[in-house]
């Protein structure tokens, strides 16, 4: 009986997860590709060659993601969320294309529709092995570090996070909590976990929360999360990650980092630094990145500017 109703509820899930529908979304008039070098531009689309010729051969599942993990990479999103949801109706109960599809409308500032598919792919994988993902941009040691089931409580997270949903955010870090295994899953789950517990006023949880990050950590690509955590931790300085002089964020690391430090001035009652750094990273080219995303919400949201 149990079993028969938690189907009714992922049936429901599955239908009510209108991928493309983007309602509310924060930001929807268009993309903004990322900038490419000439020698990036071609590999990226040597490679999108290459997953479309894969998935002509064999329209599989692996083959579907793929294909739209290579269009996002070239800053189509809207057409990398149409291959996913088109796949999703040949395998409905496929649980990383939910995740897929929640990570893009993410990008795209769809808050509201991100949390439906990323609840939808919490469903499906519920109970199951957890795997690693494979990388689609190799880290430096080409180790993958995420797995299936952190990435959908992550995005999940991030994604209540965006709102606003800072209760329910707490809620999915905390699974992901679980399933970060390694150093570099670690310190972004727990730098979100602070940064969600810091907004919801639970001080001496959040202080608790980063309590066992030593300084020891081997971090392959998750150095920036490493650096706030040990702000967080009284062990570096706001002017030790950021500089006041750069007037825009022009890489992922300045775009991460000062969301970071603009979001520990703001729970910390500095508003108007917080907004100060803020503006800084909406005044840079990393439009795609979470940092960015992030400041565009607060401006938005805590600051009511668009």
């Amino acid at each position: 009986m149990l079993k028969a109703k938690l189907i009714v509820i992922g049936l429901f899930l599955l239908f009510a997860c209108p991928a493309l529908a983007q309602k509310n979304c924060l930001k929807s008039a268009g993309e903004v590709a990322p900038q490419l070098s000439a020698e990036a531009l071609q590999d990226f689309e040597t490679k999108l060659a290459e997953a479309r010729a894969d998935f002509e051969k064999n329209p599989s599942a692996d083959n579907y993601i793929w294909l739209g993990r290579r269009t996002a990479y070239l800053g189509r999103y809207k057409e990398a969320i149409g291959v996913y949801s088109e796949a999703s109706k040949m395998f409905p109960m496929d649980a990383r294309l939910y995740r897929h599809i929640g990570h893009r409308l993410i990008t795209l500032r769809c808050f509201d529709d991100a949390v439906a598919s990323l609840e939808t792919a919490a469903f499906w994988r519920a109970g199951k092995t957890d795997e690693v993902e494979p990388d689609g941009l190799p880290n430096a040691r080409n180790i993958p570090t995420g797995t299936l089931h952190s990435n959908i409580w992550y995005h999940l997270g991030l994604a209540r996070y965006l709102k606003g949903d800072f209760t329910r955010a707490l809620s999915a870090y905390r699974e992901a909590e679980k399933v970060s295994k390694n150093p570099d899953m670690l310190v972004a789950t727990t730098h979100w976990l602070y940064m969600t517990l810091r907004r919801l006023g639970r001080e001496k949880e959040a202080k608790k929360s980063i309590a066992g990050i030593g300084d020891d950590l081997d971090i392959i690509e998750n150095a920036d999360y490493y650096k706030l955590i040990k702000l967080y931790q009284g062990k570096l300085k706001p002017s030790d990650l950021i500089e006041d002089k750069n007037p825009a964020a022009n890489t992922l690391s300045n775009a991460t980092l000062g969301y970071g430090v603009g979001n520990w001035y703001l729970y910390n009652g500095n508003r108007l630094e917080a907004q100060k750094v803020f503006r800084q990273i909406v005044a840079g080219n990393q439009w795609a990145s979470f940092g960015f995303v992030a400041a565009e919400a607060e401006l938005t949201r805590s600051f009511k500017t668009r």
